[in-house]
């Protein structure tokens, strides 16, 4: 079955918490703090491998989840660090955030990777807190929790040459013809109705990829038929070879279904549009000399072929190898966007205020949730290096008074001077 487009969730593990902890030996009555750190959570990271070509695997499994990072120990150990968890998929997999819609990865080439869901960091223990002036801290830091989205997974396939046309022109029976795919055919249309990839053999060391496009329609750019889940798959083709019936046995007029099927690739991208197209005129077996002129008349070049007698097959192939060799050899990409991840910035918070008192919210100050409010030297924590992130003094500015409430996540202090 053919999957090209699928909506998963990913999560990354959540870093181990920090402990509280003391060396304890004999003759060593102060041996002081010991905690170890929490291990990090591992990362859910996408990787292309070339021996896919759907997305069908995603149908039966939606959510994806990195491994989470142990516990810190005493002596100072270390907690472990969770594993990544590596997804693969198709090279043509776009990756979009579906809350906000905004492309995250383009993937295209084999063994590229993409981390989607960030493991959280390892809580730091109490052996990290300690200082001159807290000699024996009694806190320990918690891990951070993993990121965690939707995504929406669309696949376009990567070929060299896409065949395009109306249904039942003769694409399957091409792509049948020059290559070892084996498409369903049959005489009637819309047989295909999902795109089939043959590699093309030409000589004994000369290749390319071939893409058997189910047949558009008139209104394909707005959607009439299958139209948009057919034309995603022609935007990651290098050659357009358009394919019509020159024997007009469905009773069309093969000019006109030229004239057609361009329009539907020039509304649908106007790039599109100006990819290098062979056209080629199919059916030529059963008689089409005229239909065959007025093509030549009205496009110029035509291909004639049968796939049939196998008359003009190995001067197309040809033709498509030789246009190919002045391309570029790298696949076409779109809106490519490397997602980043980057420590939480000090000043990125906010500070509203209430009836009785101020909210202060963002990532700046998610760090507090990563430790035991209920816990004195912990608060102590907090308070100094809230007045060391400045944001003491930006609530001095705003006019706090002794009594406000000044609630950060849940946490909430009040104000004294």
């Amino acid at each position: 079955m053919f999957v090209d487009h699928v909506y998963i969730q990913v999560k990354g593990g959540d870093g181990g918490n920090g402990i509280v902890s003391f060396r304890r030996e004999k003759y060593v009555p102060l041996g002081g703090p010991d905690g170890g750190d929490g291990g990090r959570g591992g990362s859910v990271i996408l990787e292309v491998d070339e021996g896919l070509n759907t997305l069908l695997d995603f149908k039966y499994k939606k959510i994806y989840r990195g491994e989470n990072g142990t516990h810190g120990q005493g002596a100072n150990q270390m907690g472990k660090d969770g594993k990544d968890l590596i997804v693969r998929v198709p090279p043509g997999t776009v990756v979009k955030d579906r809350a906000t819609g905004r492309i995250i990865g383009d993937l295209v080439n084999h063994k590229e990777q993409l981390v989607v869901a960030q493991g959280g960091r390892g809580g730091r223990g109490n052996a990290r807190f300690a200082n001159p002036q807290r000699k024996a801290p009694r806190f320990a830091e918690a891990g951070e929790k993993g990121e965690e989205k939707e995504l929406e997974l669309e696949l376009k396939l990567l070929a060299d040459v896409g065949l395009v046309g109306f249904p039942n022109v003769g694409k399957s029976t091409l792509i049948a013809t020059v290559s070892k795919a084996k498409p369903k055919i049959a005489n009637y249309p819309f047989t295909t109705l999902a795109p089939n990839l043959g590699v093309v053999k030409v000589g004994q060391f000369q290749s390319f990829v071939m893409a058997d496009i189910p047949g558009l329609v008139e209104g394909a750019a707005e959607g009439v038929g299958l139209g948009h889940a057919f034309l995603r798959h022609v935007e990651r083709c290098r050659v357009i070879c358009h394919l019509v019936d020159a024997s007009g046995s469905d009773g069309r007029d093969p000019v006109e279904d030229v004239k057609v099927i361009r329009s539907e690739l020039q509304k649908f991208s106007q790039e599109l549009s100006e990819r290098p197209e062979i056209l080629v005129a199919t059916k030529i077996d059963l008689g089409c000399e005229e239909n065959l002129r007025r093509l030549e008349d009205a496009y110029g070049k035509v291909y004639p072929i049968s796939a049939v007698t196998h008359e003009g097959i190995d001067r197309l192939l040809q033709a498509i190898l030789d246009l190919l060799k002045d391309l570029p050899k790298k696949p076409l990409e779109i809106d490519r966007v490397d997602i980043e991840f980057s420590p939480d910035a000090e000043d990125d918070y906010t500070i509203e205020e209430t009836e009785d008192g101020y909210v202060i919210y963002g990532k700046g100050v998610e760090w507090i949730s990563r430790f035991d409010i209920r816990n004195y030297e912990a608060m102590q924590y907090i308070e100094t290096r809230l007045e060391h992130m400045g944001i003491m003094d930006r609530l001095r500015e705003l006019g706090v008074e002794d009594g406000d409430l000044i609630r950060i996540g849940e946490l909430e202090i009040e104000y004294l001077s």
